[in-house]
């Protein structure tokens, strides 16, 4: 595919391969004056982008007089056989163009050797900003000519206005990137061939993800730890005087002081207390609740709310966000970017953005959810602000709007990004509240009831952490007495802390400065590709390789899992990228103590043997039992006698359910090419039957057919018939259509 944008730039500029190598040198010159070249007959400028989709996008933007490439990412890298540092000259790194870039490259020089100036428009981060570095490097433009151009958004305006305002590569940023990329190299390749040697071959450390291993095996270690104490609550249905309606009020406490009932017998004694006395209201207090509107999108927001509302995982967040950002095709035009750039750590909008959002608010909601002035939030401390918060490009390009152009996981973000953007110019959510104190004898029971008045922002957006659920308590008055209908007491026990999941995981590394919003995405996939990591439901727990590496990390090296280390670390490259500290620096005060901590653990750590487990399957080879082993893709069966005997099997997983075709057992099994779970017949090949979702021992109500589970990618699932045809399965189809 490269090879022929190679020979479609040569066709239209009208020269030969040969000539576009000789003028090569052309290019310094003209990427530092930015003076037009006659010696190609259809002059250009060349933008050159990221991503095949970006460059698709922009180029409809800039038309004739402009070519658009795209590298791909990365073009240079540290050598993945190699340290790739030379640590005798001070750190230098030594890298190399990335393996399979050959035709990409060719094509970006070719396009660079005729055209008049070079732009350098890669992503607005620290990482984009090394990638045109390198770009440059290789093309021959000088980093201080003016050929860095950045936008938040992929629109005509901000393409075009970053054209109108380019700048010189900023060095500083560069070199944050370059001390991220060798500190990373230096402790991966270190402290793997120590694991290798210490627990397991294969196995590998990196300095950010070790940290997120430790923060959930610590988790572990407090659910573990944790004792359950025992307290009893007291919950009475009364009514009010009318009888016309039924209310809850829960023990609070005795003698005008709050109590705790730990034991049955606290309890009963306070039964026995209020055993035959009258439910008087001694207090009524009426308020009004004010919750004012979330900000709008950043990467971690994003990516917790996009867990809990859409199911997603970090990964398949960014993925999709990544898709709206470059550009998709809603029309005839060419597509579009719909949404600003997708990694931030800001919640500042411009004030183009601002203006046209307040006009939505007017049209759509009406004045009364618009506030006098635009709200501002407030910025973290820890936050770099370098970008807008994550917010739609266009407003009038309503979700709905898109709804049949675009797939249902970019409908159902975009959604997402687009009501919370709004929601965040809204007025605040108004509730009444009431909370009623009722005596009986000496001992106290409260209620409390809310009912919104005013939708405000929720009339937008709602999240799981907004509390809409409203209790409207009856009319009541001081002094009125409400007739009993239950007293019952309940037994209850204290709660360990619960595991971490995706969206708290990414909250807790923002919160402790871990990574960056570039970061959270692969810090998860990473550590769970590497079996350090599995999900249970939604929950993330340790396997037992990975309280293993965890404990000799800690062990160790106390300062590469050390949370307060490693986020004083981030503020270090901090410093760098804002021209406060030189990048080396850092590099020679972090691996002096670094290498005298590995050299003292490889003469000193022993080595870990890891627990086997058995099965029950006999080696048919040798006749030993066969034993579990983790591999690249999943367990499997392998005999203990290697290497004497090299005999492996694959775990089979059988489910309870027969097959509804010859009833045999049916085998859950993995795709070769996806890795994605399905369900077949142990049977096969005389039996063909197969389901990607899990057969379950029901049948349909409506048809008679095999139920199956279809699982959700947020952890839960949902029963329904395998009959596609069935009218069960019909209804479903229609009620999310008209949704």
């Amino acid at each position: 595919m490269q090879k022929s944008t190679v020979k479609e730039t040569n066709k239209k500029t009208g020269i030969s391969k040969k000539t576009a190598t000789a003028k090569k040198g052309s290019v310094r010159s003209s990427a530092k004056t930015g003076t037009a070249k006659t010696a190609s007959r259809k002059a250009y400028d060349l933008v050159i982008v990221e991503s095949p989709a970006k460059a698709k996008t922009i180029s409809q933007f800039l038309g004739n007089g402009y070519k658009v490439q795209a590298s791909g990412g990365h073009v240079r890298d540290l050598p993945k056989s190699t340290l790739g540092v030379d640590l005798d000259n001070d750190f230098e790194p030594k890298y190399i163009q990335i393996r399979g870039k050959k035709d990409v490259i060719s094509a970006m020089k070719t396009g660079a050797s005729s055209a008049r100036r070079v732009y350098l428009a890669t992503d607005p981060d620290r990482e984009g900003e090394a990638i045109s570095w390198h770009i440059a490097q290789m093309l021959g433009v000088d980093p201080q000519s003016v050929s860095r151009i950045e936008f938040n958004e992929i629109t005509k305006n901000a393409v075009t206005n970053a054209i109108s305002h380019p700048r010189q590569l900023n060095l500083d940023l560069v070199d944050a990137q370059q001390a991220r990329r060798v500190l990373d190299r230096l402790v991966g390749y270190k402290l793997s061939p120590l694991l290798w040697r210490k627990v397991k071959k294969g196995l590998s450390a990196g300095r950010v993800q070790s940290v997120a291993v430790r923060i959930i095996c610590d988790r572990e270690d407090e659910i573990t730890a944790f004792v359950p104490e025992e307290y009893w609550t007291i919950t009475a249905v009364l009514k009010n005087a009318a009888g016309s309606q039924e209310f809850e009020a829960k023990f609070y406490g005795r003698n005008g002081e709050k109590l705790e009932l730990h034991k049955k017998e606290e309890a009963d004694e306070i039964l026995k207390a209020v055993g035959g006395k009258d439910y008087v209201v001694t207090s009524i207090k009426k308020g009004v609740k004010k919750k004012s509107a979330p900000p709008p999108f950043t990467t971690s927001y994003l990516q917790q709310a996009a867990a809990g509302a859409l199911g997603f995982t970090a990964k398949r967040t960014m993925l999709v966000a990544q898709q709206l950002y470059e550009g998709v095709e809603i029309g005839q035009g060419g597509p579009i970017g719909l949404v600003t750039y997708i990694r931030t750590d800001s919640t500042r909008v411009s004030d183009e953005a601002l203006t046209a959002v307040r006009e939505h608010i007017t049209a759509q909601y009406g004045p009364d959810y618009l506030p006098e002035k635009p709200n501002y939030y407030k910025k973290s401390q820890k936050a770099q602000d370098a970008h807008e918060a994550i917010r739609p490009s266009h407003m009038e390009l309503t979700p709905d709007s898109l709804k049949n152009s675009l797939s249902k996981d970019q409908y159902r973000l975009y959604k997402l990004i687009y009501t919370r953007f709004v929601a965040s110019q809204m007025t605040p959510s108004v509730s009444e509240t009431m909370a009623v104190t009722i005596d009986a004898g000496d001992c106290t029971f409260k209620a409390n009831g809310s009912h919104m008045i005013f939708k405000g922002y929720t009339a937008s957006f709602s999240s799981e952490d907004d509390d809409n659920k409203e209790n409207i308590l009856p009319p009541l008055a001081e002094g009125e007495v409400c007739p009993l209908k239950s007293l019952t007491p309940k037994q209850n026990f204290t709660q360990p802390p619960s595991r971490y999941t995706e969206a708290t995981l990414v909250r807790v590394l923002e919160e402790k400065g871990i990574g960056r919003p570039s970061t959270y995405a692969p810090i998860i996939s990473t550590i769970q590709e590497r079996r350090y990591i599995e999900k249970e439901g939604r929950s993330l727990k340790p396997t037992e390789l990975g309280v293993i590496v965890n404990n000799l990390m800690k062990q160790n090296f106390a300062d590469i899992v050390d949370v307060e280390f490693t986020a004083d670390l981030e503020n270090k490259l901090d410093d760098i990228e804002n021209g406060g500290q030189k990048w080396k620096k850092l590099l020679r005060d972090f691996y002096a103590p670094f290498e005298q901590t590995i050299e003292k653990a490889d003469k000193n750590v022993e080595r870990v043997a890891l627990p086997v487990k058995e099965s029950d399957v006999i080696c048919e080879k040798c006749g030993r039992t066969m034993v579990y082993k983790d591999g690249r893709f999943g367990p499997f069966l392998a005999c203990p006698g290697y290497p004497e005997c090299r005999n492996t099997k694959p775990v089979i997983k059988y489910i309870d359910t027969p097959c509804p075709k010859c009833g045999k057992r049916i085998v859950e099994k993995r795709s070769a090419k996806t890795r994605k779970t399905f369900y077949g017949c142990e049977g096969y090949p005389e039996c063909d039957f197969v389901s990607w979702d899990m057969p379950i021992a029901e049948k349909c109500e409506a048809c008679g057919s095999m139920m199956v589970l279809r699982r959700l990618s947020g952890g839960s699932s949902y029963k329904k018939c395998s009959n596609p045809d069935c009218v069960k399965n019909q209804k479903r189809k229609a009620g999310r259509s008209e949704e």
